[in-house]
């Protein structure tokens, strides 16, 4: 069997890049039913291939923007593309049922976005005997698929935990305490981002100790409500890190309830429309920008690749983007920033 690739470094970013821009070129993803191709794209085998999508969550702009690349991918590619999701992240038994939906339709290939790292194992499997392919976006998964596309998190929150060390030296000493703000414990994306936000840490600031780790349940309420009682119960708290964007929006709310922005330092994960605002007025510093359009796109690019037969990579790689508001109107990042966007199918 011929090894496949793996992509890493400046030639995933030049890709990343290039997706965007031809996805947007493209055309606006719109709303509706499923997008079947047919526009500038020759698709040759891929055409007519019948992808599904499942993200983790419709109610979600990264997923929204995901869909809007995957439907862009269907235009280029002449896949029949339809979209699905579960309304939250926590509803991983839903999630399960949208592939069992799409095996009993017989599509041909799966895009996935795992909201467990094992729950979706079985149903994989299934899909993977009935001759359907499977690749997985986002997130990994512990049984064997066709193809994953995703951001390396632990690189990636390395990045972070450098960045957090920098602007905690710039308001003074760097020794306290930092509060470690997550969405969901056990979900493999976020506790990879974690651990590399750590060993990024303790590499540059080994004075700064992550005294505090708490879990909102995805909810922008109960962080908001998380960090404002580690402000108020710990004087030693010097600086916050939030592992996804309602992590962020929680904690720009209470940075700003506190008066805290020009005292304790946020790094965030993701770029929605809140956090952009918080990126704007200083209650967050920096966001790590991931590029869910080329998930989308890339993802039914290569679900119906394989589906036609081609070998396709075992890991793609797009990379992430410190955003910040030195950086934040270039166009290369405000195309992150500000991607376009759609909807389930239904």
């Amino acid at each position: 069997m011929p090894s496949r690739l793996k992509f890493s470094g400046s030639l995933v970013a030049v890709i990343a890049l290039v997706a965007v821009v031809v996805g947007v070129v493209a055309g606006r993803a719109s709303a509706g039913s499923a997008a079947t191709g047919g526009g500038g794209g020759a698709g040759g085998a891929m055409a007519g291939k019948r992808v599904d999508v499942i993200v983790k969550a419709t109610n979600s702009q990264f997923w929204q923007t995901t869909f809007a690349g995957a439907q862009g991918a269907a235009r280029d590619t002449g896949a029949q593309v339809s979209l699905f999701g579960p309304t939250a992240e926590t509803d991983v038994a839903g999630q399960v049922q949208l592939m069992e939906n799409s095996i009993s339709r017989g599509v041909q290939a799966i895009v996935v976005a795992p909201n467990s790292n094992d729950a979706l194992n079985n149903v994989i499997d299934r899909a993977r005997h009935a001759g359907i392919k499977v690749i997985t976006i986002d997130s990994r998964v512990t049984t064997r698929v066709d193809g994953f596309i995703g951001t390396d998190n632990n690189k990636a929150g390395q990045r972070g935990g450098q960045r957090l060390c920098e602007l905690v030296k710039a308001r003074g000493p760097a020794v306290g305490n930092v509060l470690l703000e997550s969405a969901m414990a056990g979900v493999e994306t976020l506790s990879t981002r974690d651990d590399g936000f750590k060993a990024g840490l303790a590499a540059n600031c080994p004075q700064l100790t992550v005294s505090l780790t708490r879990y909102n349940n995805n909810d922008i309420n109960t962080a908001a409500s998380q960090v404002n009682d580690a402000i108020t119960a710990d004087s030693k708290l010097v600086a916050v890190f939030a592992d996804n964007n309602s992590s962020g929006d929680g904690a720009a709310r209470a940075i700003k309830d506190n008066n805290a922005t020009d005292r304790i330092p946020v790094v965030a994960y993701d770029a929605d429309p809140q956090e952009i605002a918080g990126l704007k007025d200083g209650s967050l510093d920096t966001l790590i920008v991931q590029n869910p359009f080329f998930f989308g796109h890339q993802g039914v690019v290569e679900a119906a690749s394989a589906a036609a037969g081609t070998l396709q990579p075992d890991v793609l790689d797009p990379g992430a983007v410190l955003a910040d508001q030195s950086n934040m109107a270039e166009p290369p990042v405000q195309q992150l920033l500000n991607p376009p966007t759609a909807q389930a199918s239904g």
